[in-house]
């Protein structure tokens, strides 16, 4: 059975929640940074949350009651929280994760991933789900989906590596010139120094992917975590012993796969063709 989905809670609630973080910091003594260090997290990230503007986590939330000392109060703030929207609960802490990610690994085999996606290739493959949502979701949808490749722009960017089955660099979602657009726009981020593309070709007689795509993330706390999503549900995968598994079949898909050059000369075969 696929995870239950957790609504996002609304804002005045995660203002109330950050609030009794930061009044149980103060009475602690202890500084935001100080604070940071020990959960240990990014202070950037616990001052998003004393604001309001980030949710409080529940495995967060544990970890500051037993540094605070309080008997569970946060935990039990974090887990009820006033809910009004509809994103799934480890879909939102693996989002939040993916923005300060070190490194990041990404396997997908029917679509490109979400970070490479062009706005209008984004916007095409949310007009394909069903049931349809109607145009004011799709488009906030495709502006979430653009705001996460902010990472990209990030002064010291992560490290990215990307395989993609080849049959999703060859679907024209979207039509020809949206089709187009994104074969440019991977090629284009094929020359970036800080993102590796590889292309895992059609034909081939076995490869280590079979079960479906997943990610694999490096926090700045060098934390290793995988996320993977399924038609109706979506997991993080914090366990080491199953992250383990995941990297040995990321390391075992990258020498299936097209190395990066030979990557590059398909996509410019595809463009040529176009």
């Amino acid at each position: 059975m696929p995870p239950r989905k957790r609504p996002r809670p609304n804002a005045t609630a995660m203002k109330m929640v950050g609030a009794l973080v930061a009044t149980a910091r103060i009475a602690a003594k202890l500084t935001q940074r100080a604070l940071a260090e020990l959960v240990p997290m990014d202070v950037e990230t616990l001052a998003s949350i004393e604001q309001g503007r980030r949710v409080l986590m529940p495995d967060v939330a544990e970890k500051l009651d037993r540094i605070l000392r309080l008997p569970g109060l946060l935990t039990v703030a974090a887990n009820g929280l006033p809910e009004v929207d509809t994103i799934p609960a480890w879909a939102e802490e693996y989002m939040e994760r993916e923005s300060e990610a070190l490194a990041l690994s990404w396997y997908d085999t029917l679509t490109i991933p979400g970070l490479l996606q062009t706005e209008a290739y984004a916007r095409a493959v949310f007009r394909c789900r069903v049931p349809y949502v109607g145009e004011e979701k799709i488009e906030l949808q495709t502006a979430r989906r653009m705001k996460r490749q902010e990472i990209l722009r990030r002064p010291a960017p992560p490290t990215l590596s990307f395989i993609i089955a080849e049959a999703a660099i060859r679907d024209r979602i979207g039509g020809v010139e949206v089709f187009r657009e994104q074969l440019r726009h991977l090629r284009e981020c094929a020359d970036h120094p800080s993102i590796s593309i590889q292309v895992l070709p059609l034909g081939v007689t076995a490869h280590a992917g079979l079960a479906g795509p997943f990610t694999l993330l490096e926090t700045p706390e060098h934390q290793y975590l995988a996320y993977s999503e399924t038609q109706r549900g979506s997991i993080l995968v914090r366990d080491p012993n199953e992250v383990s598994i995941l990297q040995q079949k990321y390391a075992m898909l990258r020498s299936q796969a097209l190395n990066c050059e030979a990557t590059k000369d398909l996509f410019d075969q595809l463009l040529g063709e176009l």
